[in-house]
């Protein structure tokens, strides 16, 4: 791999980790190198055509004991690395919900990883703390949700990383505010609430915090409701347990689940909740961002019933990952169930509780100073031009939709709410599901196997369904327009074939 730098020298005292000007060097050639990138994303195939062990076949067994040039190794970024690459950042990429980028955001991972703050209390760093309070008061207003949330009233809000620190993280508040009433002999007792349309990280968080498999209930939602919870359904299920000796513990509610962006109706749900003393967190990791829009916000309707919310601003607000933004009705709960407090990160500030130390909200202790990004997201665009990302988005799936339903061969599978399609190509309707299902499958696996764009599919209700996610940061319509002639075009062959029959 590479030549050696014939200016090497062994001796230690000449090795600088971090010196200003070669970083100012080679900086100046990885932004170049990134621009290019984004600039020629096109030309790559968005699924990678790479097979397994690829990499390891290409790399060497071991680190090499001399250094390398940089040249050498954005060499071998470009031949090597790049071809193994999913490009999410393709605007030919509509697979599962985008992880959305922009300059800002970019420009504040610089930041981020420029000052390498380690966060973990507000005297490790106040401003990371300060900021990151200031910027979730920010967002909040701009869902207009309730005081209660905002440091500014009695709540107040913590970037995580993902959703699943979110559910976990509240789960477990929720979980040892309950222990304390029924004692922690019952803990086998509580149960928890989803839809089968919930997230799958909905279980995983479950088990971590504790709960019992067979206490996980998954309350059915059917295409009769859109693929929504039904407040009815769960009542039965909550007074079921009941009756069973059981202890009602979480309510996780969705706006914008996974596989076709169904919204749970959260005010009725709340409701129901609410007469249990049940938790109650709102995942809206997809469909949150778009309630900044006012067209959109009804779906946040009811939010002051309930105790937690988590939205993720990587997945439509231009703010790469990781950033999952949680708000809490009680942020004692969260930091009773997960503080820690060893004598060497004691401090007067602290002890004081006149600062917030994010270390007690959530699982780890170190954390990265991520409110830079948001923080130059929203100055750098403002509300405005964030309203209108989404909208334009939403306006390409609705050109898609159209597209979908012009072809007599293809059909919508659900109301589209947000930007993303579910279609599936059905040439003769009352056709055997499995047949349907195959000839689906095999549409999938030609359109991705081009490179020409990716999709990805679902099941629900039982249906196979195709999935056209739009949302990339560069798709502009001409490539909603060539996805879709894509996809007419294998459906054309397939449907020409022997194999389709």
């Amino acid at each position: 791999m590479g030549s050696l730098d014939s200016n090497f020298s062994v001796n230690s005292t000449e090795f600088k980790p971090l010196d200003p000007e070669e970083f100012r060097k080679q900086a100046h050639t990885m932004v170049d190198f990134i621009a290019d990138y984004y600039k020629n994303i096109e030309t790559y195939p968005v699924l990678s055509q790479a097979q397994p062990g690829y990499l390891r076949a290409r790399l060497p067994e071991t680190a090499p004991y001399r250094p390398e040039t940089f040249e050498t190794i954005l060499q071998d970024v470009e031949k090597s690395i790049i071809p193994g690459i999913t490009h999410w950042l393709s605007p030919k990429f509509f697979a599962f919900f985008p992880a959305t980028v922009s300059t800002a955001a970019f420009l504040g991972e610089m930041l981020c990883t420029c000052f390498n703050s380690v966060g973990f209390n507000w005297l490790a760093s106040p401003a990371a703390t300060e900021l990151e309070m200031v910027v979730m008061d920010w967002l909040a207003h701009m869902l207009k949700l309730p005081k209660s949330f905002m440091f500014q009233g009695t709540g107040g809000g913590v970037i995580q990383g993902t959703t699943s620190d979110s559910i976990l993280c509240t789960l477990v508040a929720a979980r040892n505010r309950t222990l304390e009433n029924v004692g922690v002999d019952n803990i086998g007792k509580l149960v928890v609430y989803g839809s089968d349309q919930t997230h799958s990280t909905y279980t995983k968080a479950c088990k971590l915090a504790g709960i019992y498999p067979r206490n996980i209930r998954s309350v059915p939602a059917g295409s009769d409701t859109c693929f929504a919870m039904s407040p009815v359904a769960l009542r039965k299920v909550i007074d079921a347990d009941l009756a069973a000796g059981l202890v009602p513990l979480y309510l996780c509610v969705t706006v914008g689940t996974t596989s076709t962006t169904a919204v749970d109706p959260l005010e009725d749900l709340a409701d129901v909740a609410n007469d249990y003393g049940v938790w109650v967190h709102v995942d809206a990791a997809y469909g949150g961002s778009a309630c900044i829009c006012p067209e959109f916000r009804h779906y946040l309707d009811g939010i002051e019933l309930v105790d937690s919310l988590s939205l993720s601003p990587h997945k439509w607000l231009l703010s790469y990952l990781d950033c999952c933004c949680l708000w809490v009705k009680q942020p004692g709960l969260l930091v009773k169930a997960l503080s820690t407090n060893p004598e060497y990160l004691r401090n007067k500030p602290s002890e004081s509780d006149s600062v917030v130390d994010y270390k007690d909200w959530q699982v780890g202790t170190g954390r990265r100073f991520k409110a830079l990004r948001l923080w130059l997201v929203l100055r750098s665009y403002g509300i405005a031009n964030l309203q209108s990302h989404i909208r334009s988005d939403v306006r390409m799936a609705k050109m898609f939709e159209g597209f979908v339903k012009s072809d007599p061969r293809f059909e919508l599978v659900v109301p589209r709410i947000f930007s993303l399609v579910c279609f599936r190509l059905n040439p003769h309707p009352g056709s055997y599901p499995g047949y349907l299902e195959l000839l689906n499958k095999k549409l999938l696996e030609w359109v991705n196997s081009t490179g020409g764009l990716y999709m990805t599919h679902t099941v629900a209700g039982g249906l196979y369904m195709l999935r056209f996610a739009v949302g990339a940061t560069l798709t502009e319509e001409c490539h909603v327009v060539a996805a879709w002639k894509l996809i007419k075009e294998g459906a054309d062959v397939l449907l020409r074939s022997k194999d389709a029959t």
